[in-house]
């Protein structure tokens, strides 16, 4: 396999957040209000962070946001493991319901894992949003 996934602290997503998903923005723009009271998981690939993902458990329903991938690990299949890894911790936890604000040109990814688009859309900053949900 050649990495693991381990439960992070939040302070430990913001670089790899920010470079991979808003670098022209500071860096308090990828930060969550509520990020403290998140749950946060990262591959490490030889000692170092490759992908993170945060996750935010309200009752019996899961929001995840913030998958990202350095560029140079990408296609690797990091972001399909930690979403995987993602999924079988929310069904330990009773969560029945997983959903993500999906970036539209993402979608077709986070279909592969059963996640499936709403009609509830929007923009944030330059992008194009769905939300997607699916049952656990």
């Amino acid at each position: 396999m050649g990495y693991s996934i381990e439960q992070i602290t939040y302070q430990l997503t913001w670089p790899i957040r920010h470079e991979v998903m808003w670098p022209d923005k500071a860096v308090d723009y990828i930060k969550l209000p509520d990020d403290e009271n998140g749950i946060h998981f990262a591959v490490w690939k030889n000692r170092k962070i490759a992908a993170v993902v945060s996750v935010f458990i309200d009752g019996n329903r899961a929001q995840f946001r913030k998958l990202a991938t350095l560029v140079s690990q990408q296609r690797n299949g990091y972001g399909s493991a930690l979403i995987n890894h993602l999924i079988a911790h929310l069904k330990h936890e009773d969560v029945s319901l997983l959903w993500c604000n999906a970036r539209v040109d993402k979608t077709g990814f986070y279909e592969k894992f059963g996640l499936s688009k709403t009609s509830k859309k929007f923009n944030r900053g330059e992008q194009e949003y769905v939300i997607m949900e699916m049952n656990l």
